[in-house]
């Protein structure tokens, strides 16, 4: 293992651009050039690749497709179309938006659609925190460290949970892996796009799965609550319903993605030239009196401002705690999480550069934070068309009825057993390709399925659980996701002419491989019929 990593190693070197060839290279926001870099694949992900890369770039995809939501409004509307919601009882009409209200909400809510757009605020706070750890050196002095402190064969696992484990704090996962695994794999001596690839990967298909109990476990516990409490002799389900069978999951992600990232993304990515500072030299770092100084500052900084956040809440009643329950899932602590992380990085980040020379009056820090922003400005343009794609979707009702029908379809196919639960999940993870929230989908799906599986003897956590699967997987492959653009303009800061179809084919393998590896734990556990949480079993 260890001589194949080295190969890889020096494999890598000098495969960064020179000075002279950096060019465009940090132009996030442009499209990729007719010559687009591939990644040689074959078979299926070398179509997925070569047609992804004829398509324009996102804001102009995401701007058709709300042209196309528009008049398929119109035309859904003028035929009729509706479906009945579930849980409600309530007849859904598809809305036309090519009307004087349809027009009157869009001119009112466009600039509203963008600044209250939430994943926007959260990638934009969320980085201007690490962009100070990072431009002091400090987050790159760190990752260097750990990158040759921890076994290779450890690193890409460990990546993989931690950006499955990321949920805990909502979608801050997805904005922090990616970047530091990139400054991890560079460290390493491998392409820092692969790195990128990896972390999000693990960010997004794992979405659902964790050590911990998260926020996903309370919300979708709740609405399968509501629909127990309306059944005779089910129970209701707890946020625990599905723990045992999660922490398993995060580990086999790890497994899984660790493989398919050392036997696909890594050789794949050998091929990309990129821009920046170039791959790190393999060897072990050495650090300067002043760096480990400036290490010691930033640590005492962080132990202070850790413990200040136990003191807000670990005890009873302490003022991070739901004020209501007294717990801590949810609670304050949680949905605020982004702020706490922005601390977390900035403060160290502040003290290791006022240490090192780095940042020397305080408008240093202001310079810094400015640099993160200044990166993500394509970012920022392409959030605005996104904006508006999400809530067109929704004003239209297409979305509802879409899962509706779906899941009449999947009823009406009367099957059970393994059968019905594989094609269950497959649809889920289809509409997820389309449909961003995972609760409004659940919402729409748990009063048809918890009830109709009830009846065959299986447990409404079970049900949840397959779901939590197909909603999950699909995360990492689908253009559609409000994050995806944000790892578009990541890869494109080390080679702009890197195209949507190369990235989604790099993607692919983590999506298809790790849903046949998830649907084949929950075969074994079934088969064993092991508890999937806390007193919850596979039947009732």
């Amino acid at each position: 293992m260890q001589n194949t990593d080295e190969n890889e190693i020096r494999s890598e070197k000098g495969s960064g651009r020179s000075d002279d060839e950096k060019g465009s290279g940090n132009d996030s926001s442009g499209s990729p050039e007719s010559g687009a870099e591939v990644t040689g694949s074959k078979g299926v992900l070398r179509w997925i690749e070569v047609l992804g890369n004829k398509l324009p770039h996102p804001f102009w995809m995401f701007l058709w497709i709300c042209i196309f939501i528009v008049i398929l409004s119109g035309i859904t509307a003028f035929l009729g179309v509706s479906a009945v919601d579930p849980g409600t009882g309530e007849l859904v009409r598809a809305q036309n938006l090519i009307s004087g209200e349809g027009l009157r909400r869009f001119i009112e809510e466009v600039v509203t659609n963008f600044a209250h757009f939430a994943p926007f605020g959260l990638v934009l706070v969320m980085l201007m925190g690490v962009s100070i750890a990072e431009r002091s050196g400090l987050l790159t002095i760190v990752l260097r460290t750990a990158a040759f402190a921890v076994p290779r064969q450890v690193v890409l696992p460990v990546i993989f949970i931690i950006g499955a484990c990321g949920n805990i704090g909502s979608d801050a996962g997805i904005v922090i892996v990616p970047p530091i695994a990139a400054l991890i794999f560079a460290q390493m001596g491998l392409s820092p796009i692969a790195g990128l690839i990896a972390g999000y990967a693990g960010a997004t298909a794992g979405f659902t799965a964790n050590f911990f109990i998260a926020g996903t476990d309370v919300l979708l516990a709740g609405i399968s609550s509501e629909i127990t409490g309306q059944m005779t002799d089910v129970p209701e389900v707890s946020a625990t319903a599905n723990w045992y069978f999660m922490i398993v999951s995060t580990l086999l992600l790890g497994i899984g993605g660790a493989f398919i990232a050392k036997r696909y993304t890594i050789p794949a990515c050998r091929r990309f030239e990129y821009a920046g500072e170039g791959i790190a030299p393999a060897g072990a770092p050495v650090l300067t009196p002043l760096e480990k100084k400036g290490l010691r500052k930033a640590g005492i900084a962080l132990l202070m401002y850790s413990l200040l956040i136990l003191l807000l809440v670990a005890p009873p009643g302490a003022p991070l705690r739901d004020q209501a329950t007294g717990g801590i899932v949810p609670s304050p602590f949680l949905r605020g999480l982004i702020p706490v992380l922005f601390f977390f990085f900035a403060i160290p980040g502040y003290y290791y550069g006022k240490t090192v020379g780095v940042i020397k009056k305080p408008n240093d820090v202001l310079q810094q934070m400015e640099h993160g922003m200044k990166e993500l400005s394509g970012y920022i343009v392409l959030m605005l068309v996104v904006a508006q794609f999400i809530n067109l979707f929704s004003w239209s009702n297409l979305d509802t009825i879409l899962a509706i029908t779906g899941a009449e379809f999947l009823r009406a196919t009367g099957l059970t057993g393994p059968l019905m639960f594989t094609l269950f999940m497959t649809l889920i993870a289809f509409l997820n390709i389309f449909l961003g929230s995972g609760s409004a989908k659940w919402a729409i799906f748990a009063p048809i399925f918890i009830p109709m599986l009830a009846q065959i003897g299986y447990s409404p956590a079970f049900v949840q659980l397959m779901y939590r699967i197909g909603d999950s997987i699909t995360n990492c492959v689908t253009p559609l996701y409000v994050y995806f653009p944000l790892l578009l303009g990541w890869v494109h800061k080390y080679n702009s002419r890197i195209g949507i179809g190369t990235i989604v084919s790099l993607l692919v393998p983590y999506s298809v491989i790790l849903f046949i590896m998830w649907i084949a734990l929950l075969f074994i556990w079934y088969a064993l019929n092991l508890p999937i949480g806390v007193g919850e079993y596979i039947h009732l």
